[in-house]
């Protein structure tokens, strides 16, 4: 496990390479944390390193945005919308963990009894006056 305080968002960086040194190019990453927390601006700087120049957005309405990057393709997932297990499987949700492609997580915990044994956890947590944020990889 490892763990980070940060202040501002250029300190993301550093957490993106050390996450990206963990990854294989199959790797499931899940993130944790409250709305606001830095969830897509961590997978911004991840798929930056990665050599993604496109604008990349959270895929709260649709799902699932898909990138191709230097390491293949890269799937971000939001999953603060979907409201069950039946929705997971509607979506292939199974099909995206074990396709041998990256897949980036937001608000997995409904999803977490799919998960394959590999996965990396980021849990971001921001402190009551907004100032630090503790990041935690396991």
């Amino acid at each position: 496990m490892s763990t980070w305080k940060i202040k501002d968002e250029n300190e993301l960086k550093v957490v993106a390479e050390f996450i990206s040194g963990l990854c294989s190019d199959q790797s499931v990453i899940l993130l944790n944390g409250d709305l606001g927390s830095g969830k897509t601006t961590l997978v911004k700087y991840l798929l930056s390193l990665w050599g993604v120049e496109d604008i990349v957005s959270s895929p709260t309405f649709s799902i699932i945005n898909e990138y191709l990057t230097e390491r293949g393709e890269v799937y971000h997932m939001d999953l603060y919308r979907v409201e069950n297990l039946d929705e997971l499987v509607e979506i292939g949700l199974e099909e995206y963990l074990w396709s041998g492609s990256i897949c980036l997580i937001e608000w997995p915990d409904l999803a977490l009894p799919m998960m394959p044994d590999n996965t990396i956890l980021v849990n971001i947590e921001v402190d009551d006056n907004q100032e630090h944020r503790l990041i935690t990889i396991q």
